[in-house]
C-alpha cells in the first residue's frame, strides 16, 4: 500500500462540493471532508476514476470556490482525493480565506 504525500497540511473541512465531471459532464454532489491550498477529500460511496477531470464548486456558508481538478485517488465507499488545477484569483482569494480560518482554529485549540 502506498502512503499519499500532501503538499500541504490539510485541515478538517465540512461543506457542500458540486464535482462536475469535464468529459461525460456527469454531476457529483458530496461532502468535503478536509482541504488544503492545493486540493481536498471528499466524502462518497461511488468515487470518480483516478485521473478525471472535474469542475469543483465548494459552497461553505454565504461563499463558494469554483476551479478545475483531477482525481488522485479513489477507494470506493470511503472518497476520493481531488488535486487543484486550475484556479481563478478571486477563487483563490476565498480558498485561501478558508485555510487561514481553518489554521487560526488549529492554533487556538
Amino acid at each position: 500500500m502506498q502512503l499519499e504525500r500532501h503538499r500541504a497540511r490539510r485541515y478538517p473541512f465540512h461543506a457542500g462540493i458540486e464535482l462536475t465531471d469535464l468529459e461525460s459532464e456527469t454531476q457529483t454532489k458530496a461532502q468535503t471532508s478536509n482541504l488544503s491550498l492545493f486540493g481536498c477529500h471528499v466524502d462518497t460511496v461511488k468515487p470518480l476514476s483516478a485521473g478525471t477531470k472535474v469542475r469543483i464548486k465548494i459552497s461553505h456558508r454565504s461563499e463558494s470556490f469554483e476551479g478545475l481538478g483531477r482525481v488522485v485517488y479513489a477507494r470506493q465507499n470511503e472518497g476520493m482525493g481531488i488535486h487543484f488545477t486550475n484556479i481563478e484569483p478571486n477563487d483563490q482569494l476565498v480558498l485561501d480565506k478558508w485555510i487561514a480560518e481553518r489554521r487560526d482554529t488549529r492554533e487556538q485549540s
